[in-house]
């Protein structure tokens, strides 16, 4: 079984990247994240046609996440309780014998900005959301906006101290990680700097000027199951003409 995520940074700009993506890679479930577009403009149908049923909670222009499944995903949790003023960015479902959730963490902008308490909060709420989750079979996937570990950063002494690189951020997603998730992607690959993101100004992917913020995280007995993990980094180009995301999708093989 393969599992993905990938923040597409606006569905309808990159749908028929997605459709590329699909036929290629073939996964049987997937997170999304930053749909930019309210429920009643998801486009099901679409999905549909090519195999996935769909679950998603999203809102006009900001946001939004969804999960798309070969079987259908039976939605159990729509939106981090106590976050909902952030706006739509969690959704959790039971698929393919998993409690599956995608999450799109708040940027946080800067540390000077209202945002990045916000973010911290958030972040909080997650860990909080998550507790008990131990001993289940369950995936976290999605864009976490943070770099947990400075292999994870292009450049970890400059950006030491700023947004994305903090000592507040880091603390709140090792309490998630002892909450009972394993970072799959680091299980596998311990020495590996591999980014996941890079901006889309001044040639940051081809200068290898990335960050790794998109995250595969597993409970043990689900992260047991990983044979394999992948920063799909060949779609991070552009694909026939059509223009890829600013991130890159990661996905895991499942025994």
């Amino acid at each position: 079984m393969r599992i993905a995520t990938w923040n597409v940074n606006g569905l309808r700009a990159r749908l028929d990247f997605v459709a590329h993506w699909l036929d290629a890679r073939q996964p049987d479930v997937v997170g999304l994240q930053e749909l930019k577009l309210p429920d009643e403009q998801f486009p099901a149908d679409f999905f549909l046609e090519r195999g996935y049923q769909a679950a998603s909670h999203g809102q006009k222009g900001w946001n939004g996440v969804a999960i798309l499944a070969r079987e259908e995903p039976r939605v159990t949790t729509r939106g981090l309780p106590g976050q909902e003023d952030l706006g739509a960015r969690l959704l959790t479902a039971s698929v393919a014998g998993l409690s599956f959730t995608t999450v799109y963490v708040p940027n946080g902008k800067s540390l000077d900005h209202e945002d990045f308490p916000r973010k911290l909060a958030f972040l909080d709420a997650l860990v909080d959301h998550f507790q008990g989750i131990a001993d289940r079979p369950a995936v976290l996937c999605g864009d976490f906006n943070l770099c947990h570990r400075s292999l994870d950063s292009w450049d970890p002494e400059r950006l030491e101290g700023h947004i994305f690189h903090t000592d507040a951020e880091r603390t709140r997603f090792a309490r998630l990680l002892e909450a009972g998730f394993v970072d799959v992607f680091r299980e596998k690959h311990p020495d590996t700097r591999a980014f996941s993101w890079w901006d889309y100004r001044g040639g940051a992917f081809h200068r290898g000027q990335g960050l790794r913020i998109d995250l595969l995280l597993a409970t043990p007995v689900a992260a047991q199951r990983v044979k394999s993990i992948e920063i799909d980094r060949d779609y991070r180009k552009k694909k026939d003409g059509l223009t890829a995301s600013d991130h890159a999708p990661v996905f895991a093989d499942l025994a």
